[in-house]
């Protein structure tokens, strides 16, 4: 009897608007998103990769060489596509740079994977070979990376131009690279923790990077203080001011309008009078009360009505309205001033400090220049440029090169670029390799051969013949030449440590093992169940066509 009624209900197990995709198949479609997002960015890759054109829905204009940019601006509906855009956006926040490196090392491993799964060698298997692999590197990158201090000023220089040197802003590399280590180190300092122990902190929060359209490049400049992209809010406030007493308010200096519901009825032109003079009456009052408690620059996060300004004139303060939250908080930060909501509130001790407020003229703009702060540490890089989308993208290659530097000095460990380290790995893991049994060692070999993709890239990217600097790469590192890479501005292979192409050891590792944990955790996928009608690269199904659900 229980026999004959199981054939009487047909087992549902998810709703009608489902579509499932199970086995091969899915691990199919997630593996070709992962790799069609790794191709985008793969030409893109080092000094030589091209730049991309990004134009979103209101028509604005992108052009960068950016990996963390690009993905971000990206158009991606596949699932498996935004779980490696994730890991990547992990790479850019942990060390700040390298998602490019991270994401097409992601697909590399995937490719890898897909060729050995059509060979029947379980995931299992796949994922234990790419994990060992991984340790393995991280041991050796950790052994192989040389030591730097924060004194080495010469080799923090030559790590900010090696980050840049992708970027549009490697042109004027000379000259930005010296004014970003200046900045870091501004903002670095060393905290004794006893017993001979020191902890180095980077507060990247007390460096600003404002950037402002005129002039050239070459004239972007370190001011040691915080610059302000606003102007005084009426033109009889003085333009400078020495020793400054600084009030920042977060609330606005108007009258407010009342929480509830009201009206007030005036029927005679003394009523109208009486009540203006009541609203100028309480103005006065706030503007009293700032100058009373000593303050000579006012900073304003919200509005700050005509009259009130009239007043702040009058009394000789320079007030500025409107200025972002950010702002506020890194100028509380430099002239340890407190942000007050009330003006009733304000007292002398909430009043920061500063040797000079100045308004001067940039690019024919008034910017509010703070500058000789209670806190040294607050510095603010100044970037000139010729076009919008070329300040944008030199702030983008600025932040970069900037945590770049953070990293190394934290860390305090760096290696040569241009591939060397990937093809030195490669080589290492090809000898370990052997010592593992036949399937674990094909996963570690597929491993190997992604890791070379990164040099190899970079050749291509250079216009190098591929094979023939491959070839010579490798027999290079065969006879013990641990640094040499592609040298892709000058089309050879070459020491990049003689060449000064040096880099964070910190990039390699968390870019190994982002790239890792996107591919075990794709690979680790055998069964999709999606709704009907949302994209996951498939038509009817859940992973028949990967490439409609990704559009670059």
């Amino acid at each position: 009897m229980a026999e004959d009624r199981k054939g009487l209900y047909p087992m549902v197990l998810s709703p009608e608007k489902y579509a499932r995709t199970i086995g091969r198949e899915a691990m199919r479609s997630n593996i070709m998103a992962a790799i069609i997002v790794s191709e985008i960015l793969k030409t893109s890759l080092g000094p030589r990769g091209m730049d991309k054109m990004l134009v979103d829905e209101l028509g604005d204009v992108t052009v960068t060489n950016d990996g963390a940019t690009i993905l971000d601006q990206m158009h991606v509906e596949h699932p498996a596509a935004k779980l490696i855009i994730e890991i990547a956006k992990t790479q850019d926040k942990e060390v700040g740079d390298g998602t490019k490196r991270s994401t097409v090392l992601a697909g590399e491993l995937l490719k890898r994977a897909d060729e050995l799964l059509d060979k029947n060698v379980h995931p299992t298997i796949l994922m234990e070979g790419y994990k060992k692999a991984e340790l393995l590197a991280e041991k050796i990158v950790s052994n192989l990376a040389e030591k730097i201090s924060i004194e080495d000023e010469g080799s923090l220089i030559k790590i900010a131009k090696s980050a840049l040197s992708s970027k549009l802003a490697s042109i004027y590399s000379d000259v930005l690279g010296k004014i970003i280590v200046d900045a870091v180190k501004r903002v670095t300092s060393v905290v004794d923790l006893g017993n001979g122990n020191k902890k180095i902190i980077v507060d990247l929060d007390s460096l600003k990077i404002e950037k402002k359209v005129g002039g050239g490049v070459e004239e972007t400049e370190l001011i040691e203080g915080i610059v302000i992209d606003k102007e005084r809010i009426h033109g009889e406030m003085p333009k400078i001011v020495s020793k400054a007493k600084i009030a920042l308010i977060g609330d606005a200096i108007e009258i407010k309008e009342t929480e509830t519901d009201a009206r007030i009825n005036i029927s005679t032109p003394d009523q109208l009078e009486q009540f203006l003079n009541k609203e100028k009456e309480m103005l006065k009052k706030m503007v009293d009360k700032i100058k009373q408690i000593g303050a000579n620059v006012v900073l304003v996060q919200k509005g700050v009505d005509d009259l009130a300004a009239y007043y702040f004139a009058k009394y000789g303060i320079l007030a500025v309205r409107r200025v972002k939250k950010s702002d506020m908080e890194k100028l509380a930060k430099a002239t340890g001033a407190k942000i007050i909501n009330s003006i009733d509130e304000l007292s002398q001790s909430d009043l920061g400090e500063a040797e000079l407020v100045e308004e001067r003229k940039v690019a024919d703009e008034n910017m509010l220049f703070v500058t000789g702060c209670k806190n040294p540490k607050a510095v603010t890089i100044l970037i000139r440029a010729g076009s919008e989308h070329v300040a944008d993208e030199i702030e983008r290659s600025i932040n970069d090169a900037v945590r770049d530097i953070a990293t190394v000095i934290r860390y305090g460990k760096i290696i040569a670029g241009g591939g060397a380290i990937e093809m030195e790995l490669s080589e290492a893991i090809r000898k370990e390799a052997k010592k593992e049994s036949s399937k674990v060692q094909m996963a570690m070999l597929a491993f190997a051969d992604a890791l070379e993709a990164i040099p190899a890239a970079l050749a291509e990217n250079a216009g190098m013949d591929t094979i023939e600097a491959m070839t010579e790469l490798r027999a290079s590192h065969e006879q013990g030449k641990k640094w040499y890479g592609i040298d892709a501005s000058e089309g050879k292979v070459t020491d990049m440590w003689a060449k000064n192409v040096i880099e964070p050891a910190s990039i390699t590792l968390q870019a190994i093992k982002s790239a890792t944990e996107a591919a075990i955790m794709i690979l680790k996928i055998d069964d999709v169940i999606a709704a009907v009608g949302k994209s996951t690269g498939a038509g009817s199904g859940a992973g028949s066509e990967p490439s409609e659900g990704l559009e670059e």
